[in-house]
């Protein structure tokens, strides 16, 4: 009786060990700081594009097997590679999961081969509230001429979105893409949703482009919740984000900020923001989010027509070790060379100021200077 008690209270011991020793919650696996900063301190200055081959229109483009395009991707890696830039941010979307995951993994590591070959490593991007409501499967369409980013579409879609009871069609795909990658150091970090919230403006010029989620900020809240749990679940070797990019007029009191922004920033292992204002906006927005005390990335610049330069912006990112990653590197189907703007003025040339990018698809530069800029600033 006496050897039974002692083997039962050595259970609850061990027991209470355990639960001493593991987090309580999946949530819990939120990284430390000093883990946050030796990853930082082991990857480096990190710059980079958001990168989307210029064939493509908009993600299922650029990962269907029937439009996949390596030759572009190595091209235009290549040229990246030559400015320095070491780290790019690469948008997945769920439906290709759903219509051929092993096709779909077999691609990734296809471009994480051409990547790595060329020093670069990569931020991968989950799902996006971004534009078009309702993505469908299949042939895309063709750009509208002079209008900034006409084909882009959001994962998972209204449809998903817009029904609780749906949010988990999209849990194997974000589990199976974490898990198959989650110790692969040609992935630099997970990007789990870009710009939650997002509502895309109704438009004529799209009479089929469905409907926006009514109180979205409500469903993406509900479903930015269920994805970190779904990828804590998984617990990756590298941190998860979701990026800041609306601006209020301070991040310095987190009682202020949105349930989004609150939840984001208590979740992220590391600090992601988009900055798209001038010198003065985005270095406020860098001391407020250093209150924080974790790397931070900027994961969205360059307006050149805002005062959103290279020349302008980089430095300051350089003196605060602040991963750098500009929208577009070469232009294409995307439009991104056109202003917001674009969807409410008409252009009929190719706008003096470049919006995005940096090259057109022949390689020639929108500034030579700009580009001579870069290599001082990221290889010398």
């Amino acid at each position: 009786m006496k050897s039974i008690k002692q083997f039962t209270i050595a259970v609850i011991i061990l027991i209470f060990i355990q639960c001493q020793q593991n987090p309580s919650s999946v949530l819990d696996y939120r990284w430390s700081e000093e883990r946050a900063w030796e990853w930082h301190k082991e990857n480096g200055w990190m710059v980079g594009t958001n990168f989307n081959p210029s064939t493509s229109i908009n993600q299922l483009e650029f990962w269907q097997e029937d439009t996949y395009d390596p030759e572009t991707i190595e091209r235009e890696l290549d040229w990246s590679a030559e400015l320095g830039m070491n780290m790019h941010r690469v948008y997945l979307h769920n439906l290709l999961w759903d219509q051929d995951s092993i096709g779909f993994l077999k691609r990734i590591e296809n471009y994480l081969e051409i990547s790595e070959s060329k020093g670069i490593k990569t931020l991968l991007v989950l799902l996006d509230d971004v534009w078009h409501p309702i993505p469908k499967l299949g042939k895309q369409p063709e750009p509208i001429p002079f209008v900034h980013n006409s084909g882009w579409v959001q994962a998972p879609g209204s449809e998903i979105l817009g029904d609780s009871l749906r949010h988990g069609e999209v849990k194997n795909y974000i589990k199976g893409i974490i898990s198959h990658f989650s110790r692969d150091e040609r992935v630099i970090g997970w990007d789990l949703y870009n710009e939650p919230d997002n509502v895309a403006p109704p438009d004529p010029r799209y009479p089929g482009r469905g409907p926006e989620v009514e109180k979205k900020h409500i469903y993406s809240l509900s479903l930015i919740k269920k994805v970190f749990y779904w990828a804590r679940e998984v617990n990756p070797s590298q941190p998860m984000t979701v990026g800041l990019w609306k601006d209020p007029e301070t991040w310095i009191s987190i009682d202020s900020l949105s349930a989004i922004d609150r939840f984001v920033i208590s979740n992220s292992d590391v600090i992601s923001f988009h900055a798209y204002g001038n010198l003065e906006e985005t270095r406020k927005k860098i001391e407020d989010l250093e209150q924080f005390k974790r790397p931070l990335l900027c994961t969205e610049y360059l307006a050149r027509g805002q005062e959103n330069t290279f020349q302008k912006i980089l430095p300051i990112f350089k003196e605060k070790e602040i991963a750098a990653v500009n929208w577009g590197f070469v232009a294409g189907k995307t439009n991104t060379v056109f202003p917001w703007s674009s969807w409410d003025e008409k252009f009929d040339s190719l706008p003096k100021i470049w919006h995005h990018d940096i090259y057109l698809p022949d390689k020639t530069p929108f500034d030579q200077e700009e580009i001579d800029f870069l290599k001082e600033i990221l290889i010398k």
